[in-house]
C-alpha cells in the first residue's frame, strides 16, 4: 500500500527543547542548537530539515520556571525506536539532564515525536509521542519542516492538530 503524501516511511521527528543553562554554562539555545547537531549522524540518520527556534512558557504554567527554547529536527533513515530513546537519552545525559520530577525544568530534553507511520503503545518509547498532539510547542515547530505530517495515531494534520489548540505563549527566537 503506497505511503500518504508527506509520510516517508524513514522519517523521524524529534523535539527539542531547553530552559536551563547546560552544565558548562552555555545558553539553552546553545545547548538545544547543539543537540540537533549531534544528531546528524547518529545511527545512522541524516538530519534534513530543522526548525526555526521558539521560546515558550512552561507547560504547566510555573512562574519559578524559564521559559523554553523548543524546536523539532526532522531526520531520514531508519532505526530501531529503543536504540533511538537511548542515543538521545545519552545526549541528555551528556547535557546535565536530570528528572527530579515530572515537568521540571532541564539543561535538555529530546523526544520522540513519530518515526514515520509506526505507531506503539508499548515498550518505550511509545510512538507517536503520546502528548505531543496537544503541545502547541512541538506542533508549530513541526509544522515548519513537515507541514503535510499527519498524526499516524489520529490520522490529524499538522495544522489542524494545532488550530484544536488553545493560544498559549510563543515567541521566535532571533
Amino acid at each position: 500500500m503506497p505511503e500518504p503524501r508527506g509520510e516517508g516511511r524513514g522519517d523521524i521527528l524529534v523535539a527539542i527543547g531547553a530552559n536551563l543553562p547546560g552544565t558548562d554554562g552555555a545558553a539553552p539555545l546553545a545547548t538545544c542548537r547543539r543537540a540537533a547537531a549531534s544528531l546528524d549522524g547518529m545511527l545512522g540518520l541524516s538530519l534534513t530539515a530543522l526548525s526555526g527556534w521558539w521560546e515558550t512558557a512552561p507547560e504547566p504554567p510555573d512562574p519559578a520556571s524559564p521559559w523554553y527554547v523548543n524546536g523539532v529536527a526532522r531526520l531520514r533513515g531508519e532505526a530501531d525506536p529503543a536504540a533511538l530513546l537511548a542515543a538521545l537519552q545519552s545526549i541528555e545525559d551528556a547535557a546535565g539532564r536530570v528528572r527530579p520530577y515530572p515537568n521540571a525544568p532541564r539543561t535538555l530534553d529530546l523526544d520522540i515525536v513519530a518515526m514515520g507511520r509506526l505507531v506503539r503503545a508499548a515498550p518505550d518509547p511509545i510512538l507517536p509521542h503520546p502528548r505531543a498532539h496537544l503541545r502547541r510547542f512541538v506542533l508549530v515547530p513541526l509544522a515548519e519542516v513537515w507541514p503535510d505530517w499527519t498524526d499516524p495515531a489520529g490520522g490529524r494534520s499538522v495544522s489542524e492538530l494545532i488550530r484544536g489548540l488553545p493560544d498559549a505563549p510563543m515567541r521566535p527566537v532571533g
